[in-house]
């Protein structure tokens, strides 16, 4: 099924489900207020008699709590529908081009990073702008890494793992309806640090101080009720042990409660997500690795982290200040919660960090594996270990309209060097990033933009946007050095795809043309591979003298006083510019 079609019918399945239980939700409201009145107008006629008020009144508080768990499950299902129908209508608009109001990424780009920069893989209109689904910061987090990793090893797991999300639509919408139900103020590694720094201040006898407190509190009550027990100030001053007991630990209580109740949220959103990774069946490698992470003996993750939540939300009812003063003079309950909490840290403390990375890996996961759905006519490289370094049919730019774009065939072995030329706007810098783009993608192992494609795994390293710096006192030509420095220095450590865009632009066009000839002439010395573009055609001149340089070139032509581009990779040189036609077009000169 074509994916937009796909968000349509579900957009709409998802509509109707919402107004069915919208009916259903109007229905038990009402009903609810039936009971309540039937209830009290029972109560008020039978006031004075009392065997038939009790039970009256005990169904009554039966049936109106019935119906307003059915009211509460009903909303809670109403919201994940109206999520399910966010997920969808987003994609469409996504799918006509209009997602440069999300999130952009730009946090994540570095200037010192091997490519981020330079192939506009963060910022508006990016490569994550468009990419990313991701609905926790953990998981956006996860994500950039992967789009940064520069890993060329274990390509094909990930490419399995994303194949298999790709077929799972439904699950993917559920994972990312059911994290967005849920508003997390918290970020998991502040709460890491939290678990991993909490140190226990209660002692190994209230795991049975409480419960005994507790009975003996029961008998009292029970005995002074019969009258065994005449002096009913008795239970007051049981009552005031209890609340001393209680005292003697209650900043610490205090803090202990301030630091749980910001990280409730999280572990309800988290408990609900890892149940679903647990109930799936996977069978790529990757995942079902990542599935057996959240194991702990025989016990789920999931269920662990519910039981937390019981115990975090239980501490939680202490701001009631009735059932604090009652519940811990009579049951000495913030011990007994407290402890509870601090035995759950100190057993499974130490586990939180990798579960909440499974979580974040499969929310990450989740919007590669929809990246592919939505892409079902692109391609997985074939990984080949003595092939070309790149031999792609119709390699095309991700980001581009696939009715305007034009596709280039690319072979470029290893250890061979393009030079690429062209008048401006002829395509070269699309060119680049969309062969860079393909290195990234394909290492992450995403399906690319072609038709096919062979790919021996390499590494990517870039120059193609640096800046002067006002802040670190340096020029726009340092920095353009310091970035050659720093190519130079990587590709003597290992091996990279380098991609250069118009080097050396802060000098004069002669000390221009010497400069990037001996810095082509090196990095072909070291055997690297990859593809510089210039305007300065003097140094296609490197071919005839070195024969891993090849030169290829994206032509402009002028047709009855208009200029007209193909965008297409040819072998040769460029020999039209087109810089004095718009100069004089334009009516500048």
């Amino acid at each position: 099924m074509n994916p937009v079609t796909y968000y349509h019918e579900h957009a709409d399945k998802y509509q109707n489900e919402v107004k069915r239980l919208g009916r259903q939700i109007a229905t038990l409201s009402i009903l609810r207020l039936l009971v309540f009145i039937v209830s009290g107008f029972g109560v008020y006629l039978f006031f004075n008699a009392l065997q038939i008020m009790v039970p009256l009144l005990i169904v009554g508080v039966i049936l109106f709590l019935y119906l307003l768990s059915k009211y509460t499950d009903l909303k809670r299902q109403r919201s994940f529908h109206k999520k399910l129908i966010q997920i969808n209508t987003d994609e469409i608009d996504i799918a006509n081009g209009n997602f440069h109001d999300r999130d952009s990424g730009l946090q994540f780009q570095d200037p010192k990073h091997f490519y981020s920069l330079d192939i506009d893989l963060f910022g508006r209109g990016s490569f994550f702008q468009f990419v990313n689904r991701t609905t926790i910061k953990e998981g956006t987090a996860k994500l950039a890494h992967a789009l940064k990793a520069n890993d060329i090893l274990d390509i094909t797991s990930r490419q399995e793992a994303i194949k298999e999300l790709n077929k799972k639509p439904q699950w993917r919408q559920y994972y990312s309806a059911t994290s967005n139900l849920v508003a997390v103020e918290t970020p998991a590694k502040q709460i890491i640090h939290w678990l991993k720094t909490h140190n226990s201040f209660l002692p190994k006898g209230m795991a049975w101080l409480p419960q005994v407190f507790s009975i003996t509190s029961i008998l009292i009550v029970v005995l002074t009720y019969f009258g065994v027990i005449t002096h009913q100030a008795f239970i007051g001053y049981w009552l005031l042990i209890g609340l001393g007991i209680s005292g003697i630990y209650l900043k610490k209580i205090n803090v202990l409660a301030s630091n749980t109740d910001k990280v409730r949220d999280t572990f309800r959103q988290y408990a609900q997500l890892l149940d679903l990774i647990e109930n799936e069946t996977f069978t790529s490698e990757l995942l079902v690795r990542k599935q057996k992470e959240i194991q702990a003996g025989d016990k789920k993750a999931s269920a662990i982290f519910k039981t937390f939540s019981k115990y975090l939300d239980a501490l939680d009812n202490r701001n009631n200040l009735i059932g604090a003063v009652f519940g811990n003079g009579l049951f000495l309950i913030d011990l007994k919660n407290s402890y509870q909490i601090e035995q759950w840290i100190s057993q499974y403390g130490d586990k939180v960090a990798d579960w909440f990375e499974v979580v974040s890996f499969f929310d990450a996961y989740n919007a590669l594996g929809n990246y592919a759905y939505n892409h079902p006519d692109f391609v997985y490289p074939e990984l080949v270990e003595n092939g070309p370094t790149i031999k792609a049919q119709s390699l095309g730019h991700p980001l581009l309209d696939n009715k305007k774009r034009v596709d280039s065939d690319l072979y470029i072995d290893n250890k061979a060097f393009f030079i690429v030329t062209g008048a401006n706007m002829a395509g070269k810098s699309t060119f680049l990033r969309t062969v860079s783009l393909h290195i990234v993608m394909a290492n992450m192992g995403l399906p690319i933009c072609a038709k096919s494609s062979q790919y021996n795994p390499i590494k990517l390293i870039t120059s193609m946007r640096t800046s002067d710096s006002l802040t670190d006192d340096s020029s726009y030509f340092f920095s353009e050095l310091t970035r050659l420095k720093y190519i130079v220095d990587a590709i003597q450590e290992d091996s990279y795809f380098i991609v250069l865009d118009e080097i050396l632009k802060g000098t004069n066009s002669t000390d221009k043309a010497i400069g990037s000839r001996k810095f082509v002439e090196k990095l072909v010395a070291s055997q690297a591979t990859g593809i510089i573009a210039t305007h300065d055609l003097s140094l296609c001149e490197i071919e005839q003298k070195l024969p891993a340089v090849k030169n290829y070139y994206f032509d402009a032509e002028i047709i009855k006083d208009e200029l007209h581009f193909d965008y297409k990779l040819k072998q040769g040189v460029c020999q039209n510019m087109n810089a004095s036609f718009l100069l004089k077009k334009m009516e500048i000169v």
